[in-house]
């Protein structure tokens, strides 16, 4: 898996509601303690899955794209699958957490 890539308001449409897998975008801020921690995580297991895309989004440098998902609360990762959203996970979680959540969303 490659490096985990980040997205913009601009970018949102053609790289991850087009896209021809599925993609987990990490919602986060610079300000956000959990947001931190999760990251590296985030990054080891995208590692460990294929077939997956993952994303992040600073959600204080995007305000249409996290207005529009409803996201609430940091950290926020929503899995979009054929331009929709189909499986959100709110709050930090340890690395073989996120590994099974990753590969349930393969297929």
């Amino acid at each position: 898996m490659a490096k985990v890539a980040s997205v913009n308001d601009s970018e949102f449409e053609a790289s991850v509601l087009k896209s021809d897998k599925p993609v987990v975008v990490d919602f986060w801020a610079e300000w956000c303690g959990p947001c931190k921690a999760l990251s590296p995580l985030l990054e080891q297991a995208a590692a460990e899955v294929a077939g997956v895309k993952v994303m992040k989004m600073n959600v204080d440098e995007n305000l249409e794209t996290p207005v529009n998902y409803g996201i609430r609360g940091i950290p926020t990762l929503m899995v979009f699958k054929n331009g929709e959203p189909v499986d959100t996970l709110v709050g930090l979680r340890d690395k073989n957490e996120l590994v099974k959540w990753l590969e349930s969303q393969v297929g």
